[in-house]
């Protein structure tokens, strides 16, 4: 140790590509109102983020609406495991040529907006439980294995949005674009949880819902958006095999 802090400098890069936060976050914001698949992935992962940490919180008071015994490790564990099947399955979902990630997203976002539904429906279909403390109950099983589907839909999500990112947002100015994404994102998480018991958790599991929905949405127009490229050239290329057919007389 005493030789490394000798002998060793400290690595500061290249002092010629520094860029101070303020030109960075306005270059950042050029890059989005330029480019509209951008904008669109970045209020695709804000909205999603969103929602999973907001369901960070409420699945505990969820699943234990009048203090029951449940098995909080188990179902941690539970939910990781369903995460990292998730992520098993993105990766074999992103190896076949004939599936792209922009189509897949769509039916991942329109899935975990209705696991996150679940209490809502819950609430009027299912008769709540009036005994205190006990084990799960009939509601809550429901609701674990929505809230496990969800886990399976960010498992997804990660690996698939790195993807997309890799593709839609330059590298030298990536982390600076997200970054500019999460300070609304950020915001709203605290909003929320200062303001966690202020509103019945169906409104929050179904505000949740709709930032997905919207999510779905937004991924359906970013689908579109970078097929549209693929069709053009396909029409291109049809025009030109037409005019270079000899003509029949």
């Amino acid at each position: 140790m005493a030789v490394i802090l000798s002998s060793w400098s400290e690595n500061y890069g290249d002092p010629s590509e520094s860029k101070d936060l303020l030109t960075q976050f306005r270059g950042a914001a050029v890059a989005i109102a330029s480019d509209e698949k951008i904008a669109l992935l970045g209020a695709i992962q804000s909205l999603f983020e969103g929602s999973m940490y907001t369901f960070v919180f409420l699945w505990t008071p969820a699943l234990s609406p009048n203090d029951e015994d449940i098995p909080h490790g188990f179902i941690f564990a539970t939910f990781m495991l369903a995460s990292m099947l998730g992520s098993s399955l993105a990766s074999r979902l992103m190896a076949r040529q004939s599936l792209r990630v922009e189509s897949y997203m769509q039916i991942v976002f329109a899935v975990a907006s209705a696991s996150l539904m679940l209490p809502i429906l819950i609430s009027f279909f299912v008769p709540p439980s009036t005994e205190r403390g006990g084990g799960i109950s009939f509601g809550g099983c429901i609701l674990l294995l929505g809230f496990t589907t969800f886990e399976a839909c960010c498992g997804i999500f990660w690996p698939s949005i790195m993807k997309m990112r890799s593709q839609y947002i330059p590298e030298e100015a990536r982390s600076t674009i997200m970054n500019f994404f999460r300070i609304p994102l950020n915001i709203f998480v605290c909003i929320v949880l200062y303001n966690v018991s202020a509103f019945p958790i169906t409104f929050m599991f179904g505000m949740c819902s709709i930032f997905l929905l919207v999510a779905c949405f937004l991924q359906r127009r970013l689908f579109l958006i970078a097929e549209k490229p693929k069709t053009e050239d396909w029409e291109a290329m049809k025009e030109r095999d037409t005019e270079s057919d000899p003509l029949n007389i």
